[in-house]
């Protein structure tokens, strides 16, 4: 919960910048729209926006129906400077009644708390015909069952299905009965929700239920971007796992970038508003962040619980309700945190934006080292070297193509009276192509979506001549990416007889020598047998 001083002055701020009509606009996919609003509607998108700053996040995840929230913060909070961040968004998951999963509409979902048999009724009433929109029952498949089971499998009506694509041909061509849809939906559910309400047998559970739920309130009122600079592959690839299907919100990705950029953890939020019970709608975020995390990401998750907000839509929180409102959907985010086994990589740590200072010591000519014609490609630098500023680094690695920028840094930490960290400039993975490798040419990168045989492929074209090292984009990715993925590891080559026989090396030199020369001198490594345990070894 937040209660600083600065949040209400900035709400006012915020308050005198947005008119009416900008505030009614901005919340029309979220709050109940009537013909004369109540100003608590008219604040809760301005206080959904304002929250990004006081959280100190790097972007926020949503529904699709956020989408005008997320873009008044856009564009309203750089206006009393407080800075923009990325935003991602996923599609709303359709009710069980066919319509959008609904807290105020009791049969359109799953609530935590329900017995096995109500979780039964509510399927078995659910709307679901033989298409996949507006279908609530495949919906659970696509955006609940499957991503947990991943890359496992489900058994429905005897039959082992590895992913909603199999499940839903399955159905629409009427092989698969509605009955055993439905029936296996409930089942994984009921287990599901069984650990969960295990977990919360508990007298803080069931005093916040009591005390959180004893006065449900009914409404009272009828219903320019900036540019990217330049990446390193690796960080171009883990910004798309991440993005993933997601949208981004103007396609401004730059925080996330930048974050990947200078080695930081980084800070997501996912906020949930307790209006009503909790149900499984609000398990997107988390998913998400779980993705993230197995991306190789280190990030300092929050999930706000945003009792405020719940208050000021039509109260649909009590103000008295709200602190045990609050506490009963935080155990029940624990639970599911714990159940996706991301419990501990949660970890927060204070951060607090200050670019504006350094904006007076530098010009518009100083810092235009990106692409495109906007202002907001000045800011580059001045977020490079606060970042490092306030996260107090002692070493900081960037991307060769990133010197300039590291230079002004350094500029600007000097002429403040910080002691620059040491930057270690690495060079940058190269395509298949031999360039560097970038998201700008996907027909010479390695996708780690490609398939086995687009790998083979697009190493098989690239340059590997017999004993040359110079622009090798074979013995780079060896030298680059897989050794120090291997630590020590050995990487078997498989050769056959006629050619030497097996090879295992355990360090670049060693490769380097089998290739110029060879263990075997009438047998130096052939570069077709060097590209197939790259390519074995990136499949992998």
């Amino acid at each position: 919960l937040l209660h600083f001083r600065e949040y209400t002055f900035d709400l006012l701020r915020l308050c005198g910048q947005v008119s009416q009509r900008d505030a009614l606009k901005a919340g029309a996919e979220v709050v109940k729209q009537v013909e004369s609003p109540l100003l608590s509607g008219l604040l809760y998108p301005l206080l959904q926006a304002l929250d990004e700053q006081y959280l100190k996040v790097d972007g926020q995840f949503g529904g699709v129906d956020q989408r005008k929230i997320f873009i008044l913060a856009e564009e309203q909070l750089p206006k009393i400077k407080l800075g923009k961040r990325w935003h991602l968004m996923n599609p709303m998951v359709p009710g069980l009644t066919g319509s959008k999963m609904s807290s105020s509409e009791i049969d359109s979902k799953i609530d935590l708390l329900d017995s096995a048999e109500l979780v039964e009724r509510k399927i078995r009433g659910a709307v679901c015909p033989r298409k996949e929109e507006d279908n609530g029952v495949l919906a659970f498949y696509n955006s609940v069952l499957f991503p947990i089971v991943h890359p496992g499998s489900l058994t429905v009506a005897s039959r082992e299905y590895f992913t909603y694509e199999e499940v839903k041909e399955s159905f629409l061509s009427g092989s698969l009965s509605e009955e055993d849809l439905k029936k296996s939906l409930a089942d994984f559910l009921n287990e599901l929700l069984a650990k969960v309400q295990e977990h919360c047998k508990s007298d803080i559970v069931r005093e916040a239920l009591e005390k959180g739920y004893q006065e449900v309130v009914d409404s009272k009122v009828e219903s320019q971007l900036r540019p990217l600079a330049d990446v390193t592959a690796k960080n171009a690839e883990l910004v798309k796992n991440i993005v993933g299907q997601d949208q981004i919100i103007l396609g401004d990705d730059y925080s996330l970038r930048s974050c990947l950029y200078e080695g930081r953890r980084i800070r997501v939020t996912f906020t949930i508003h307790p209006k009503g019970r909790f149900h499984l709608g609000f398990v997107m975020g988390l998913l998400k962040m779980k993705t993230i995390i197995n991306s190789g990401v280190d990030i300092d998750g929050v999930v706000l619980i945003s009792d405020m907000e719940a208050f000021l839509d039509n109260e649909k929180v009590t103000w008295t309700a709200r602190d045990d409102r609050s506490e009963y959907y935080f155990q029940l985010c624990t639970a599911f945190i714990d159940r996706l086994g991301i419990g501990d990589k949660f970890i927060c740590s204070d951060y607090v934006l200050e670019m504006y200072k350094m904006a007076s010591i530098v010009t518009r000519d100083e810092t235009s080292l990106c692409e495109g014609t906007t202002l907001a490609g000045n800011l580059v630098p001045l977020f490079y070297a606060l970042n490092h500023q306030l996260l107090k680094s002692d070493v900081a690695l960037i991307g060769a193509d990133y010197v300039p920028v590291a230079n002004l840094a350094t500029k600007l930490w000097t002429s403040q009276g910080y002691l620059p960290p040491t930057q270690l400039a690495f060079a940058t993975l190269p395509g298949c192509d031999g360039n560097k490798m970038g998201c700008s040419s996907p027909d010479f990168l390695l996708d780690p979506f490609d398939t086995p045989k687009q790998i083979k492929t697009k190493l098989g074209r690239s340059f590997c001549e017999p004993k040359n090292l110079k622009g090798n984009v074979s013995m780079m990715i060896a030298k680059q990416l897989i050794f120090p993925l291997l630590s020590g590891a050995k990487l078997n080559i498989s050769r056959n007889a006629d050619n030497g026989g097996d090879v295992s090396v355990k360090t670049y030199e060693e490769l380097e020598f089998e290739f110029l020369q060879g263990s075997k001198p009438e047998f130096p490594l052939h570069p077709g047998d060097l590209k197939n345990a790259i390519v074995s070894f990136v499949n992998e």
